[in-house]
């Protein structure tokens, strides 16, 4: 041993360790220098702080509260005390039909409201497909409104039917190259939604494998809970995720029953439904994502119930999970 008591390099820890070609009764000694001894705990502290500090904080999303359309559903939920809200395109358009893009702005403003993401409502940006330029013009003019609300992100789900070969997941990366493009133009980020039932982006690994092709700065991966634990993913998938990939959430529970008969009209307040939600929370904030998550749902009795009571019971169902999950 060199180095005297407390003198940093060259102070070891003398640690008994059992051998195990000499036997459980044998025992050697393992000279660990104290250094290293101190990075690995300070290391792990550093770690378990990072984490502790990590928050995810709610958000509605706007289909949520459709039947009551962009100005009420928005003015409901912010008296509830909601603050983060994902406006759906459509809902913006309902209200462009009678006023302006300034005034849907405002709605935001008065109310205290941050737009966290926009719903844009334009597909087939992701997968090969005929249509691609039509829809990235109008990718481009939604782009255009939500960076006006002042939205850091908007997202397009891969819902589509049709039949693919192996060359398209090639073919795909510049569509969304271009598509990640367009979303710069305006300083925004684009993030693609798996969905379960896609029959071309319906899993997280397909999700991280495309991302990762991709490689655009503008572009990440929406991770919605219902697609995520009642589509083909396994849990152990998230351990796949890495820091950055997830730039967005969305937050439901999933009724109790086969997964056969789930779609779009089973999904059920957080909390309310048998998926791990807290397991999942955990595992999200353990690779890095800590930003907010809004609750989609599309059942009738929640688009057409009041705003302000929906939002009020979705808000103490959803903190009570955050409390759970210790995010």
């Amino acid at each position: 041993m060199t180095g005297g008591e407390g003198s940093g390099v060259g102070d070891v820890t003398r640690q008994k360790c059992v051998c195990p070609l000499l036997g459980k009764r044998d025992m050697v000694f393992v000279m660990i220098a104290r250094r290293t001894v101190l990075q690995t705990a300070l290391a792990m502290a550093a770690g378990s702080a990072g984490a502790a500090t990590r928050k995810m904080t709610l958000s509605m999303h706007q289909f949520t509260s459709a039947r009551a359309g962009y100005r009420k559903s928005l003015e409901g939920w912010a008296k509830a005390g909601i603050r983060n809200v994902e406006p759906a395109g459509s809902l913006l358009d309902d209200h462009l039909k009678t006023d302006t893009l300034a005034s849907a702005k405002r709605v935001l403003t008065d109310n205290g409201l941050t737009i966290i993401s926009g719903a844009i409502g334009v597909t087939g940006l992701l997968e090969p497909n005929p249509d691609f330029a039509k829809n990235l013009d109008a990718f481009k003019k939604r782009c255009e409104q939500f960076a006006e609300l002042g939205a850091p992100l908007v997202y397009s789900p891969c819902a589509t039917s049709a039949r693919f070969v192996p060359a398209d997941y090639a073919r795909c990366v510049d569509n969304i190259r271009q598509t990640a493009d367009v979303a710069r133009q305006f300083k925004l980020k684009v993030a693609a939604e798996f969905v379960r039932s896609s029959t071309f982006l319906a899993s997280l690994p397909t999700a991280l494998r495309i991302h990762r092709e991709v490689a655009h700065p503008n572009f990440g991966i929406l991770f919605d809970c219902y697609h995520f634990w009642s589509g083909p993913s396994k849990f152990e998938d998230m351990d796949m995720i890495r820091p950055g990939e997830i730039i967005h959430a969305h937050l439901n529970d999933t009724q109790d029953l086969p997964r056969e008969l789930l779609d779009l009209q089973t999904r059920v307040i957080p909390g309310d439904g048998v998926a791990p939600l807290a397991k999942i929370l955990r595992k999200l904030v353990d690779k890095g994502y800590d930003g907010p998550i809004s609750v989609e749902l599309f059942l009738a009795k929640f688009q057409e119930a009041d705003p302000f009571e929906l939002a009020k019971e979705i808000k103490l169902k959803s903190e009570a999970l955050f409390r759970q999950a210790g995010v």
